[in-house]
C-alpha cells in the first residue's frame, strides 16, 4: 500500500508542475493563425539585396581544434555558521564559509564533421568540485577514483556516413540525463539543483545518436553505471534519449536508464529511472521544467521498494549584452533516504543575478546568488552552529547562502 501511495504522490507532483508550466507559458499559435497585433513591424531598411552597404561580411569557419581553459571561485555564506562548513547532502559547492577553488579546468577537442568524421576531447580537472561528484553512498568507488576525477569529458567520437549521419562517442562524456552540467559556467546559477547532484554529471561507455528528422532525434547509451566513479557491480546499465523540437520556442526531452545498482545482479533488483525535460526560449527568456522519478528493489530480506522524485522549474531572463537573471524552484523527496542517505523532503529556491563580460578570448562571469533551503522529515536538516555531542554538529531545518561566484576563462572560439 506505501509504494502504491508513493508513486501516486511523485505522479501527482508531476501532474502539478506541468500544470503550473503550461499555464504560465501557453503552447504557441499554429501558423497563420497569427493576430496582426503579434506581427513583426515593417522594415523600416530596404532588404539587403537592394542596400549591399548592410550585407554582413562572410563569417570565417569555426575551427575543428579547440581549446581552453577556466577557474571557477566562489564563496557561500551560510548564515547558520556551520562548525564543520559543509553544505549537508551535496557533492558539489559544499564547502561553505570559507573561499574555494571549486573547479579548475583544462581542455583540448576537435568537433566531427563530414569532411572530418573523426573526433575527440580531452578535459583535465581539479578543485572542490571534483572531489566528491561521480561517487555513490549506495555502492564502492572503482579502484583509482581519488585520481580518475580529474578527469572531466574524455572520449572518441565518429561521424558515420549513413543516412542522416549516426555519431558513435566512447569514453567519459557528458552525462544524457540532467538540465544542469558540471561546469557552472554552462548553468543558469552558481549553485546546481538537488535533481543535478543526485544524478550523474559524466557517464563512461558508449553512446550512438542520430537525427531521423530535423524535429526528432534518439541516443542510445551503455555505460559502466548510474556514477561512473562507483562499481557495485560489473554488469553495465543501458538507456536511451529522445529529443523533439515542437516548434522554434518549444523542445522535450525523455531519457530512460536501467541497470543494476547493487552487488546481487538479479534483473528484479535494477534501477529505473525516468527524466523529463520541457523548454520554452522566447529571447529574452528560457524557462523549462525538469521532472525525475526513481525506483528500485533493495537486495535484503525484506525486498522493500523504495524510490525518490524531484523537479525543478527554472525561469532565465537576459536583461542586456551583460546582465541576466534566473529564478529558480525546486524540490527532492526521498522518503527512504536511497539516494541523500536521510528520509527527507527538501524544497529550495535559487535566485541569481549575473554579469558576463568577454574580449576576444577572454571572457568572465561574475554570479551574486541567494538560495534558500529547507529539510523536513526523520533525516532532514543542515548543520548549524553548536554540538549536540562531542563531534556530533546539530541540524536545523533551514538555511539561507549567499554566494558569489567568479568565473574566469580562456577559449580559442570565443563562447
Amino acid at each position: 500500500m506505501r509504494q502504491n501511495a508513493s508513486w501516486r504522490s511523485a505522479r501527482a507532483i508531476g501532474l502539478v508542475f506541468l500544470c503550473v508550466l503550461f499555464g504560465f507559458f501557453p503552447p504557441e499559435k499554429a501558423e497563420g493563425a497569427q493576430s496582426s497585433a503579434d506581427s513583426p513591424p515593417a522594415p523600416l531598411e530596404a532588404p539587403a539585396e537592394q542596400n549591399p552597404q548592410t550585407t554582413p561580411e562572410a563569417q570565417p569557419p569555426t575551427p575543428l581544434w579547440q581549446y581552453g581553459a577556466f577557474a571557477d571561485s566562489g564563496y557561500l555564506l551560510d548564515f547558520n555558521d556551520p562548525l564543520n562548513h559543509l553544505f549537508r547532502s551535496r557533492s558539489t559547492t559544499f564547502k561553505v564559509n570559507q573561499p574555494d577553488l571549486n573547479m579548475a579546468v583544462a581542455y583540448v577537442k576537435k568537433a566531427v564533421t563530414e569532411k572530418s568524421r573523426w573526433g575527440t576531447e580531452l578535459t583535465w580537472q581539479a578543485g572542490k568540485d571534483s572531489e566528491a561528484f561521480g561517487s555513490s553512498n549506495t555502492g564502492p568507488n572503482v579502484e583509482g577514483a581519488r585520481w580518475l576525477r580529474h578527469f572531466g569529458p574524455t572520449n572518441v567520437s565518429y561521424l558515420a556516413p549513413l543516412g542522416n549521419g549516426l555519431t558513435i562517442q566512447a569514453g567519459l562524456f557528458n552525462s544524457l540525463i540532467g538540465y544542469d552540467g558540471l561546469y557552472a559556467r554552462d548553468n543558469f546559477t552558481y549553485t546546481r539543483p538537488w535533481a543535478g547532484d543526485y544524478t550523474p554529471y559524466l557517464m563512461f561507455g558508449v553512446n550512438v545518436s542520430y537525427p531521423f528528422s530535423k524535429k526528432l532525434s534518439g541516443t542510445f547509451f551503455l555505460i559502466n553505471g548510474y556514477a561512473h566513479l562507483s562499481r557495485p557491480n560489473n554488469v553495465p546499465s543501458i538507456g536511451g534519449q529522445l529529443t523533439y523540437k515542437v516548434t522554434d520556442r518549444w523542445s522535450l526531452k525523455e531519457t530512460l536508464f536501467y541497470g543494476p545498482q547493487q552487488a546481487d545482479t538479479s534483473i528484479q533488483y535494477w534501477r529505473f529511472f525516468s527524466d523529463s525535460i520541457v523548454e520554452w526560449k522566447k529571447e529574452p527568456f528560457t524557462a523549462a521544467f525538469e521532472y525525475q522519478v526513481g525506483t528500485e528493489i533493495l537486495a535484503s530480506a525484506a525486498a522493500p521498494r523504495v524510490f525518490w522524485t524531484t523537479g525543478q522549474l527554472p525561469f532565465h531572463w537576459t536583461l542586456s549584452r551583460h546582465w541576466s537573471a534566473t529564478l529558480r524552484p525546486e524540490f527532492f523527496w526521498d522518503p527512504d533516504g536511497r539516494m541523500t542517505g536521510f528520509q527527507q523532503l527538501i524544497a529550495a529556491n535559487t535566485e541569481s543575478l549575473e554579469y558576463r563580460w568577454s574580449l576576444r578570448r577572454w571572457g568572465a562571469i561574475v554570479r551574486l546568488e541567494h538560495r534558500y533551503d529547507d529539510s523536513r522529515g526523520r533525516g532532514g536538516g543542515f548543520f548549524s552552529d553548536h554540538l549536540l555531542s562531542p563531534g556530533l554538529v546539530a541540524l536545523t531545518p533551514s538555511q539561507n547562502l549567499l554566494i558569489l561566484g567568479l568565473i574566469i576563462s580562456y577559449d580559442s572560439v570565443p563562447r
